[in-house]
């Protein structure tokens, strides 16, 4: 299941992080994606989802052609939550 290989990726390079993950389609290649990590600290938007990026590698349009990204740390988290 792609949703398990992206979230194994992920749980693998960031520092302590919650990850939920929607297939936005049905499809298995367009995905919704909210990140909780404490990495993201210090780091802008940007830097954040290119981190995400990153650490997806080659699954970015090979197995993944959309991937809408919220990412947070874990006290942004708090204060929206």
């Amino acid at each position: 299941m792609i949703e398990k290989k992206i979230e194994e990726k992920l749980m693998e390079g960031l520092k302590d992080p919650k990850i939920f993950i929607q297939d936005m389609t049905g499809t298995k290649d367009h995905f919704n994606a909210i990140i909780i990590s404490d990495t993201f600290n210090g780091k802008n938007l940007i830097e954040q989802h290119r981190l995400v990026y990153e650490i997806l590698g080659n699954m970015i349009t090979n197995e993944i052609h959309a991937l809408q990204l919220k990412t947070l740390t874990w006290e942004q988290w708090k204060k929206e939550n």
